[in-house]
C-alpha cells in the first residue's frame, strides 16, 4: 500500500499551506472571530484567485475536477488555521457542488457550477429541524406544497452553517402527505431573498466567523424548476452529500489536532520551570504522544474514506468512523493542550482557547459520536439501536 501524495498532490498541499499561513494567520483569524460573522469578501476573493471553489466543480463547467483526495489535501491546511474558514467555504465546496453537479438538471449545471467555480455563488444545506437533527427523517415537518407550476414552502430549519449569506438555500422538505416517510422528501433551491424568508443568528460559543443560523419559511413561493433531483427521493439522493461531509468534518478535527499539537510543541520546548523546558515533564510527554497518535489515526481513516470514495467503493464506514476519531481527537486536543498552556490556555492571546471551543462543534455535528457508534455496529449487523 502507498500512503504518500503523488508529486501533484504534494505541490497542491505545499502551494495551500503556503497560502493559509501567509493569509491566515492567527492576528487575522482572531480578528475576524471578534468581529465578523462570515469571512470577509477580501478573503474569499483570494481564495478565488488561487482556484479553491473551481477544484471540486467539473471540468466541463469550468472547474479541475478535483476528487475527494485531492479537495482533502486543500481543506487539512484551511482546517488547521480555522474551522469557521472551513466551514463558510465548504458548504458551497461540498453541499453545493455535489447537490447540483449530482443531482441537478442540465440547465442547472450549465447555469450554477460555472457560477460557483468564480465563487460567485454561494450555498449552504438546509436540512437540521428544532425536532431533531441525527432523527432527522423523523423531525423533518418542513413541507412544500404543490400548486401547479411552484412550491409553497412552510416550516423551520436550526443550526444552518452559512445561510444568512448563502445566495440558494438547498432545502430539503416533505412534498408527500401519504407516502412513507422515506420516499416523501423532494430538495429545493430556495433563492435567500426570497419573500417569506427570515433568518435569525444563533449565539454560540465556537467557529464565531461563520454563523449558523435559524431559517423561517413562512408562504415562501418558489418555481417548480428549481427542484433538484427527483421527487419524494430525496432522503435517499442526499447520502451522496451526507457521507461526504462525514469526511469534510473528520478533517475538520484533524485540522484542529494537527494545530493544537504544533503550537503544544513549540511552546512545551520555549516555556521553562523549576529549571528547564517544560517538554521534559512526563505528563505533558504523555499528553502529546496521545495528540500525535490521534492526529495520525483520524489523519489515515480521513484520507482512506477520501480514496474509498474517489475510486467508487463504498466508504459509509469509513467516514463515520473518521468523523467520531477526529471529533473526540480534536476535544482531546483542546483539553490537554489547554492544560499544557496553563492559564495561557484560556486566554485569546494563543489559538489554543479558539480551537478548543470550535472542537465541540463537530462532537455532534453533522452526527453525534454515540450515534456514530451505534451505526457502525449497525453497518456490522447488530440491530438498529434507536428504533
Amino acid at each position: 500500500m502507498d500512503f504518500s501524495f503523488n508529486e501533484d498532490q504534494e505541490m497542491l498541499r505545499k502551494t495551500f499551506r503556503k497560502f493559509c499561513d501567509k493569509e491566515l494567520t492567527y492576528e487575522y483569524v482572531r480578528w475576524m472571530d471578534e468581529n465578523v460573522d462570515f469571512p470577509p469578501e477580501e478573503l474569499w476573493n483570494k481564495f478565488v484567485e488561487i482556484g479553491l471553489f473551481s477544484g471540486p466543480v467539473p471540468v466541463e463547467y469550468g472547474g479541475l475536477g478535483m476528487g475527494q483526495v485531492d479537495s482533502m489535501i486543500i481543506y487539512e491546511q484551511i482546517c488547521r488555521k480555522s474551522m469557521s474558514v472551513a466551514l463558510a467555504v465548504g458548504v458551497t465546496m461540498g453541499f453545493g457542488v455535489r447537490f447540483i453537479s449530482e443531482l441537478g438538471s442540465v440547465e442547472q449545471r450549465q447555469k450554477y457550477l460555472p457560477l460557483i467555480a468564480e465563487g460567485k455563488f454561494k450555498t449552504c444545506m438546509a436540512l437540521t429541524e428544532p425536532g431533531g437533527g441525527t432523527d432527522i427523517l423523523g423531525a423533518l415537518s418542513t413541507f412544500a406544497e404543490d400548486r401547479g407550476d411552484r412550491w409553497v414552502i412552510n416550516g423551520q430549519k436550526v443550526f444552518i452553517t452559512g445561510a444568512h449569506v448563502a445566495d440558494s438555500l438547498i432545502t430539503v422538505c416533505k412534498t408527500e402527505r401519504d407516502a412513507p416517510k422515506s420516499k416523501s422528501w423532494t430538495t429545493i433551491m430556495v433563492p435567500r431573498e426570497t419573500p417569506g424568508v427570515t433568518i435569525r443568528k444563533i449565539p454560540k460559543i465556537c467557529c464565531h466567523h461563520c454563523e449558523s443560523v435559524e431559517i423561517f419559511y413562512e408562504d415562501v413561493e418558489v418555481p417548480k424548476e428549481n427542484s433538484i433531483g427527483t421527487r419524494g427521493n430525496a432522503f435517499q439522493e442526499i447520502m451522496t452529500v451526507l457521507n461526504p461531509e462525514r469526511i469534510a468534518v473528520a478533517m475538520m478535527g484533524v485540522g484542529i489536532i494537527a494545530a493544537i499539537y504544533e503550537q503544544c510543541m513549540q511552546y512545551v520546548r520555549e516555556r521553562n520551570a523549576f529549571g528547564g523546558p517544560i517538554g521534559r515533564f512526563q505528563s505533558l510527554q504523555n499528553y502529546l504522544a496521545d495528540m500525535y497518535i490521534n492526529l495520525e489515526n483520524s489523519r489515515n481513516l480521513t484520507y482512506k474514506a477520501a480514496w474509498l470514495c474517489d475510486h467508487g467503493k463504498p466508504y459509509h464506514l469509513e467516514a463515520t468512523m473518521a468523523k467520531l476519531v477526529a471529533a473526540e481527537g480534536a476535544r482531546h486536543a483542546g483539553a490537554f493542550g489547554s492544560e499544557i498552556f496553563g492559564g495561557y490556555g484560556i486566554c485569546n492571546e494563543y489559538p489554543v482557547s479558539m480551537f478548543l471551543r470550535d472542537a465541540y462543534q463537530i462532537q455532534f455535528s453533522p452526527i453525534s459520536n454515540e450515534m456514530s457508534r451505534n451505526m457502525l455496529m449497525q453497518f456490522q449487523g447488530l440491530p438498529k439501536s434507536w428504533a
